[in-house]
């Protein structure tokens, strides 16, 4: 059975020097008109206590050198500050941030009519042409929007979503429990231990190193009254830093779509605890774990429906690890302290490995969850 969705490609860029002074000139335009509009809506509020309907539109006359960029990227600033504003008054959201130079620089355009396409080593863009690129993954389908940013080490990407069809997965007859580990990434219904790769502690002594250089260098150009943005050594250092960090995320990212994927691929259901990560992090003992839990679940939510398997979310207050899974005996949160990690239950006597019980006990809610909900789709359907 095939399926119609969006997928995004990440392709690296390679533009020439006129095509780089063209990203930073739609970047900065698309970060002035964020803040620019943003400034305006908060201004009115504050003297009418209505919100303020502005377009980019308004501002190219005052500022001419706006003309200069695709016009669609400042109508997608429009429609994100649009989206983050209203949250902000109906949702109670935080109010939207003002964006910095150097900091997430990036710009959206759409695909109209082909503005937006590829060949088989460049990326066409509107007002900018085509730009010498390296595809990891064929892509095919109906290109709808293109996203180009640049990293802090200094790489230009270009994101672009596709809407394709793909394949769902065979299924296994096989399903598992994840529990979310303490000591291990994650722990297996099966028994298996995912180890954590602990990407930033692997790194932690050569980032640290890095980080030391470029403070020395900020001292430096303080002390002699120099910007840093003109302090060629800084710069240099700052960009060795970004390496840094930009190797542990593509080490972390890659781990995890492996991870996940395999996953998806060899298990019909898989069941999960929504746990609140948030709060976890902010434990002392969880808060340094370099885990990445939050996109894990994203990943394997979104491969499950591209793939035709079911991602089932356990109640984050379901006592997986205080439950005996042979006889389903309770045990009390002082009988089962959190450095506990193997236990004998007092009823049956079973020996209970902590990490990989609670994903047993997480598996077989899982299952009843997705029994439930297949009844009553049946009966809605009826």
């Amino acid at each position: 059975m095939t399926k119609q969705i969006l997928k995004a490609y990440k392709v690296r860029l390679y533009p020439n020097e006129d095509q780089q002074i063209f990203f930073a000139k739609s970047f900065g335009c698309s970060r002035f008109i964020w803040n620019k509009m943003l400034a305006d809506k908060i201004e009115y509020y504050r003297e009418t206590k209505m919100s303020l309907n502005n377009t980019p539109a308004q501002y190219k006359k005052e500022f001419e050198w706006l003309k200069e960029v695709d016009s669609l990227a400042l109508a997608n600033v429009q429609q994100n500050l649009r989206s983050a504003y209203s949250k902000f008054f109906k949702q109670g959201a935080r109010l939207p941030k003002f964006k910095k130079k150097g900091i997430k620089d990036s710009y959206t355009t759409n695909n109209q009519k082909g503005t937006v396409a590829i060949t088989d080593s460049t990326v066409k863009l509107p007002k900018i042409g085509h730009i010498n690129a390296k595809f990891p993954d064929k892509i095919n389908g109906l290109i709808k929007s293109a996203t180009i940013s640049r990293t802090p080490s200094g790489k230009y990407y270009v994101s672009l979503l596709v809407e394709t069809i793909v394949n769902e997965l065979p299924k296994t007859q096989s399903n598992i429990g994840i529990d979310l580990g303490l000591t291990d990434f994650i722990v297996l219904s099966d028994s298996t231990k995912v180890a954590n790769p602990k990407f930033l502690a692997k790194l932690q002594d050569k980032l640290s190193k890095a980080q030391k250089i470029m403070s020395k260098r900020a001292l430096i150009a303080k002390k002699d009254n120099r910007n840093l943005r003109d302090s060629k050594n800084y710069q240099k250092q700052k960009t060795k830093v970004a390496k840094v960090y930009e190797k542990i995320t593509n080490a972390r990212k890659d781990f995890l779509h492996k991870l996940s994927f395999n996953l998806i691929k060899n298990h019909d259901v898989i069941a999960i605890e929504d746990l609140n990560v948030k709060g976890m992090v902010k434990n002392r003992k969880l808060a340094n774990s370099d885990s990445s839990w939050s996109t894990f679940t994203i990943m394997l939510a979104y491969k499950a429906d591209w793939y035709g398997k079911t991602l089932v979310k356990i109640d984050r207050w379901y006592p997986s690890s205080k439950t005996c899974s042979h006889c389903n005996h309770l045990l009390t949160k002082a009988e089962l302290p959190l450095s506990v990690r193997m236990w004998d239950c007092p009823s049956c006597l079973q020996q209970n490995d902590r990490d990989i019980n609670a994903s047993i006990n997480i598996l077989h809610q899982g299952l009843i969850l997705a029994k439930q909900s297949k009844t009553v789709g049946a009966t809605g359907l009826a």
